[in-house]
């Protein structure tokens, strides 16, 4: 992932308070600001690691690799 510079910008939403006052205690945020930053900073982070998984699983797939069914309960 790469890093850019920052730019701070003001916006405004309307958010739903109790959602916003559970995720400010699940991410131990001191501010509402800085909840909001860490609930993007997560997002960003999981859709980095289901494209890396996604390209890991079709490299996978692409590698011609047989796979066998030791138990006899896959079906094909």
């Amino acid at each position: 992932m790469t890093v850019t510079k920052s730019h701070i910008i003001h916006k405004h939403f309307r958010l739903d308070s109790a959602k916003l006052k559970r995720a400010q205690k699940v991410l131990d945020a001191a501010t509402e600001t800085e909840t909001v930053e860490r609930a993007l900073d997560l997002a960003i982070s999981e859709f980095e690691r289901n494209r890396i998984v996604e390209e890991a699983n079709q490299k996978f797939l692409k590698s011609g690799i047989s796979i066998r069914d030791v138990y006899g309960v896959l079906s094909k």
